[in-house]
C-alpha cells in the first residue's frame, strides 16, 4: 500500500512540475531570432541545432494554453517582439 501511495505523490509531483516555455533563440550565423514553444527546452535547443542556436530569452508557463497564447502573440504582433528584442537589446 505504501508503494501506491509514493507512486501517487510522485505522479502528482512530476504533473505539478509540468512547465511550458516560450523561447527566443538567435542563429549565431545569420542573426536570425525564431519564437517557438515546448514543454521540454533542452530537447528543443537539441533538435535545433541545425541553426546553430543561442537561447535569448524564455518565458516558463504553467498552463499549456498560456504559452501557446503568449507565443501567437509574439509571432502575429510586431509591436510585441520589438518591445521584447528592445529590453534585450544588449542580449542580442
Amino acid at each position: 500500500m505504501d508503494n501506491l501511495k509514493e507512486q501517487s505523490e510522485t505522479e502528482h509531483l512530476n504533473y505539478s512540475l509540468s512547465m511550458y516555455y516560450v523561447y527566443l533563440i538567435r542563429n549565431i550565423e545569420t542573426k536570425e531570432t525564431y519564437i517557438d514553444y515546448t514543454e521540454d527546452l533542452k530537447r528543443r535547443l537539441y533538435e535545433h541545432l541545425y541553426k546553430n542556436p543561442e537561447l535569448i530569452y524564455y518565458e516558463a508557463y504553467k498552463n499549456k494554453l498560456d504559452a501557446q497564447i503568449r507565443e501567437r502573440k509574439l509571432k502575429q504582433r510586431g509591436q510585441t517582439v520589438r518591445w521584447l528584442k528592445m529590453r534585450l537589446k544588449n542580449s542580442l
